[in-house]
């Protein structure tokens, strides 16, 4: 299952050529050119991991990192700042970014930092395969399909997704999905898991709005209720 990164970047040379290395790399990519367009994406969309640049027009690089983390989003961000701009390496770090590269940077270097964001995360996905009426879970492989078709989840849906399908029927707190699928202790970041389990939904449930395989328990979490045909 390749990683999904949301790059938020304005120079459009640098977004380009960055992007078409994350991508050579096996990576997936969706890129946004100013601040309010990132933090957008980042709201809406799962993500593995975001590379922010901090110099953004429309809304800085520090408010779309402050943004994120307020809104209760628990993605790893790698922040790219100008070089010797030590108070705004300091600022990110304290609103919450993970780690930061300087401009100019190696891609190398910068390759480098992602992969180790990503494996402090590293998704365990186990080796099951799995049956669900039109849905299909190869966990071994990392690949869903629905109706025959692929479906392309994130890494972390994934490991979402084979978390709750081995505890069927059981009721799974926020908090246990947190700290099993993240790696997360603070509830703040509640958010993340129902961004993920909404986004599941809308890729594998006929009907989002009234999901049939994983079911809202009220103030408590989530539980899967799909039965294995296999």
């Amino acid at each position: 299952m390749n990683e999904s990164i949301l790059l938020i970047e304005d120079e459009e040379s640098i977004r380009t050529t960055l992007c078409d290395r994350l991508r050579q790399e096996g990576y997936v990519v969706e890129t946004a050119k100013d601040g309010d367009e990132g933090l957008d994406k980042a709201s809406d969309q799962p993500f593995d991991l975001i590379i922010l640049d901090l110099m953004l027009p429309r809304r800085s690089g520090l408010d779309v990192c402050r943004g994120i983390r307020t809104a209760g989003i628990a993605t790893p961000i790698l922040i790219l700042t100008v070089r010797n701009e030590t108070v705004d390496k300091v600022v990110g770090l304290k609103l919450g970014a993970d780690d930061y590269v300087t401009k100019p940077f190696e891609a190398a270097e910068l390759l480098a930092r992602v992969e180790v964001l990503l494996r402090r995360v590293r998704v365990h996905v186990g080796h099951g395969y799995y049956e669900f009426g039109s849905i299909c879970v190869d966990i071994r492989q990392g690949q869903v399909a629905r109706d025959g078709k692929p479906v392309h989840l994130t890494a972390r849906e994934l490991h979402l997704l084979r978390y709750l399908i081995e505890r069927p029927g059981a009721t799974v707190p926020r908090e246990e999905l947190l700290k099993s699928v993240w790696g997360y202790n603070n509830e703040i970041f509640s958010r993340t898991v129902d961004s993920h389990v909404f986004s599941l939904r809308k890729k594998l449930e006929e009907n989002p709005k009234l999901p049939e395989l994983i079911l809202t328990v009220p103030g408590v979490g989530y539980k899967f209720v799909g039965r294995n045909s296999r």
